[in-house]
C-alpha cells in the first residue's frame, strides 16, 4: 500500500497532504484555488504577478493580488528579472496579505522569457543568486521558488540552480521536469527531480505530467520529493487532489465525482467567478473554465462537446450559465442538449 512520507513544512505552514496547485497565469484566480483547497489541495499557489509596481493598477494585476477571504497560507507567485524591483514586490505583496512569496524561474511563456524573466533566468547564474539572496532579505516570510531543469537539454543546470537556492535561504523549491526549450512538449523527466531531492534539505515538489493517482504514487516513489504540484491536470479536473491524496493515504481509488457533485462543483466555481470578476467579466472568465470540464466529461464525444462549448459561449450572462449548466449536468443532457433544433438558452 502506497504510505505518505513525514509532510513537509515551510515556515511555520505545515503541510496537510503532499498534493499542491501549480501556479498558472489565466487559471489559479482566487476562485480556482479556494475551490481546490476545498477539494483536496494542501498547498495552493497564486497566479503571477509582475514584478514591475508601474503595471499593477491593471484589472488584470489588482485581481491577481486580491487575496480578500483567502486562509492561510496565501502564497504570492512573482516574476521578473530585476533583484531590486523583484526583492520591492515581494515587501509590497506582504503589505497586501501575501504570506508566502513564490518566485517564478519556470514560466515558459515568451512574453515572460522574452524580458529576461521566468525560465529565462534559468541562463544566468550569477543573476539568479542575486535575486534569490535580495528576496529572501526583503521579507520575514518564507521564500520558495519553482524553476524547471534548464533552459535547453545542452544546459541541465538545475542541480546548480538548486544548490544556490537552499544556501539563499529558500525554503521549498518546485521543479518541472522540462527544460524551457519543451514548453509542455514531450514527457516530463524526473531523474533529475530525484537527484535534486538526494542533495538539497529543503522540501522538494515534484512537478509535471501527474494526472492521476497511480502516477502520483510512481513519481513520488521515484524522486522522494515531500510533495506533488499539479498543474494542468487540475484543469476541469479539480476532484484530483482529493483523489490523489486518498491514494497516497490509503491505497485505493476514490469513485469518480457523481453527476450531482459534477452539477455542484460547476455550479459553485460559476457562482464564484460571476461574483469575483462580475456580470460582464465573469460569464467570460468562465467558458475557458467550463471548456476544461466539457472536455473531462466522458459521457460526451468530440462531436458533442464542440457543441456544448459553442452554445456555451454564446451566453453572455451569469443567470443563463447558470440555466445551461443544470442541462448540461442532468441525468437526460444528451436528449436536452442535443435534440434537433437545440440552442443555447
Amino acid at each position: 500500500m502506497p504510505q505518505t512520507s513525514s509532510l513537509p513544512t515551510i515556515g511555520d505552514y505545515k503541510l496537510p497532504n503532499q498534493v499542491i496547485l501549480a501556479p498558472m497565469a489565466g487559471v489559479t484566480d482566487q476562485p480556482f484555488r479556494q475551490l481546490c483547497r476545498r477539494l483536496g489541495a494542501g498547498w495552493v499557489v497564486g497566479e503571477m504577478v509582475t514584478a514591475d509596481p508601474n503595471l499593477w493598477h491593471t484589472r488584470k494585476s489588482r485581481q491577481r493580488m486580491n487575496h480578500a477571504g483567502e486562509p492561510s497560507p496565501r502564497v504570492v507567485q512573482i516574476a521578473g528579472g530585476d533583484a531590486a524591483m523583484l526583492a520591492q514586490a515581494a515587501r509590497l505583496n506582504v503589505d497586501l496579505g501575501a504570506q508566502v512569496i513564490d518566485i517564478n524561474m519556470g514560466c515558459p511563456a515568451k512574453k515572460v522569457c522574452n524580458k529576461a524573466a521566468g525560465s529565462a533566468l534559468l541562463r544566468d547564474e550569477r543573476l539568479v543568486a542575486q535575486i534569490l539572496d535580495a528576496v529572501v532579505a526583503a521579507v520575514d516570510i518564507p521564500v520558495t521558488l519553482k524553476i524547471r531543469t534548464g533552459w535547453c537539454a545542452e544546459s541541465n543546470n538545475a542541480m546548480t540552480i538548486a544548490r544556490l537556492a537552499e544556501s539563499a535561504g529558500i525554503q521549498a523549491l518546485a521543479v518541472h521536469g522540462r527544460h524551457r526549450q519543451q514548453r509542455y512538449n514531450g514527457q516530463a523527466e524526473y531523474d533529475t527531480i530525484a537527484e535534486i531531492k538526494s542533495r538539497l534539505s529543503i522540501p522538494v515538489f515534484a512537478n509535471g505530467d501527474i494526472d492521476s493517482p497511480h502516477k502520483a504514487c510512481e513519481v513520488l516513489r521515484h524522486t522522494q520529493a515531500d510533495a506533488l504540484m499539479i498543474g494542468r491536470a487540475a484543469q476541469g479536473n479539480p476532484w484530483i487532489f482529493q483523489q490523489i491524496s486518498h491514494y497516497l493515504e490509503h491505497g485505493s481509488e476514490l469513485p469518480p465525482p457523481r453527476l450531482s457533485e459534477r452539477c455542484h462543483v460547476l455550479g459553485e466555481h460559476l457562482g464564484s467567478l460571476h461574483a469575483f470578476y462580475g456580470a460582464t467579466m465573469g460569464p467570460r472568465i468562465a467558458r475557458k473554465h467550463i471548456g476544461w470540464y466539457l472536455d473531462t466529461d466522458k459521457r460526451f464525444d468530440a462531436d458533442q462537446i464542440r457543441e456544448l462549448k459553442r452554445q456555451f459561449n454564446a451566453l453572455t450572462s451569469p443567470s443563463a450559465q447558470r440555466v445551461w449548466i443544470h442541462k448540461a449536468m442532468a441525468d437526460d443532457a444528451d436528449e436536452r442538449l442535443f435534440a434537433k433544433g437545440s440552442h443555447a438558452a
